[in-house]
């Protein structure tokens, strides 16, 4: 038996009813992290119930978790696969045993094993490949890249940290000029796009999945989890400055802290990744004499690592390579250099340039010279 179980732009409303499902950041299409790493697939039905996974002729049981998850009355199973070198694609299987005695199976198909990089941050990283430069020309050759496969969750945001998203722009979909091209700040982040099919050239055609969870105008305080807020500081009456609920938000810019990790990242904690690749800054700017910055986004990554490790059993490299954008400038003008000086600065932890000692792992893409102004 197939369910299906979410739909582009829906709202997501569940209910216990004895059925597994698989948790709504997986679907059909999409890209599992492949060997050496074990890709973690996991998802909710009934509590304490044996669960059994079949893919190519292999065969894993679990049983799943006692506690009660959710107001569905759903409780997680989750499998850890062995690690698999072959790309696929593959269909798994997940079966449990209904109230009447017969087994339920709910099936993934076309799922290739490769690299799944996560790509999040602020307008930036939002901008679609339709509002770039010779995106039409990126849009109509998307579908020479089937082994790339691509996600968007939509912008939201939650008090509490969320096991699934909210809301979904696109679901797991191949690479296509419809996957690709889709409407203004919603799918496909060009940014992500354009990174993910340069790697994927550069690697031979290794299936590549590309997850995109960012949102315009966004403080780099309202994407970091509290520990790391505490690490910098910050205290508990600023995390939680005013009530706001789970709720679906595009029209205001969130600035309450951690709102954007609860809902926009930590559902992505579960899946096994290669990397990051983030692009933010503008929204907090800073001054010579503001190094806030340096604590915040090295905390950041940090904490994003540790939480990965920590969530998908070890099989997320604990120092996983963290990406940046170098923020661009937005002046021809020398006083100061093209505007966005110290930002840029606070981006490499005060030492100008990455790899550095500060946080392991972490490398830029130089934007300097790519003018942010109307006449760039």
């Amino acid at each position: 038996m197939y369910v299906q179980y979410f739909f582009e732009k829906s709202i997501f409303y569940f209910s216990g009813n004895g059925i597994p499902r698989f948790a709504n950041t997986l679907g059909n299409h999409m890209v599992l992290q492949r060997a050496p790493q074990r890709a973690i697939v996991w998802g909710f039905g009934d509590s304490n119930t044996l669960t059994t996974l079949k893919m190519n002729d292999k065969i894993y049981t679990t049983m799943s978790e006692s506690k009660i998850t959710n107001e569905k009355g759903e409780s997680i199973w989750s499998v850890t696969l062995d690690p698999v070198s072959d790309e696929g694609p593959f269909d798994i299987h997940v079966s449990q045993p209904s109230t009447n005695g017969t087994n339920v199976t709910i099936t993934l198909t076309d799922v290739l094993f490769g690299d799944v990089w996560l790509c999040s941050g602020q307008s930036n990283m939002e901008l679609t490949v339709g509002e770039i430069y010779n995106g039409t020309i990126e849009i109509a050759n998307a579908g020479n890249y089937p082994k790339i496969r691509v996600f968007s969750a939509a912008r939201n945001y939650s008090s509490t940290p969320l096991d699934e998203l909210i809301r979904i722009y696109l679901n797991w979909s191949v690479a296509s000029p419809l996957s690709i091209g889709g409407p203004p700040m919603e799918y496909m982040s060009a940014v992500c796009w354009l990174y993910g099919r340069m790697i994927q050239q550069a690697l031979g055609g290794r299936p590549i999945g590309l997850i995109d969870t960012s949102y315009y105008g966004t403080d780099i305080q309202t994407w970091m989890p509290p520990s790391a807020l505490k690490a910098c500081n910050l205290t508990e009456l600023s995390i939680l400055s005013y009530d706001m609920p789970s709720i679906t938000i595009t029209d205001v810019i969130p600035t309450n802290y951690s709102c954007l990790f609860n809902s926009m990242i930590n559902p992505f904690t579960r899946t096994v990744i290669y990397g990051v690749a983030w692009y933010q800054g503008e929204a907090n700017g800073a001054s010579l004499t503001d190094d806030s910055y340096v604590c915040f986004f090295s905390k950041l990554i940090e904490s994003w690592r540790e939480l990965w490790h920590q969530r998908t059993n070890g099989s997320t490299n604990i120092q996983f390579p963290f990406g940046f954008v170098q923020i661009g400038t937005e002046t021809n003008s020398s006083i100061p250099v093209g505007g966005k000086t110290w930002i840029r600065l606070r981006q490499t932890f005060n030492v100008g340039y990455v790899p550095n000692n500060v946080v392991p792992n972490v490398f830029m893409a130089i934007s300097f010279d790519l003018r942010d102004d109307p006449h760039g």
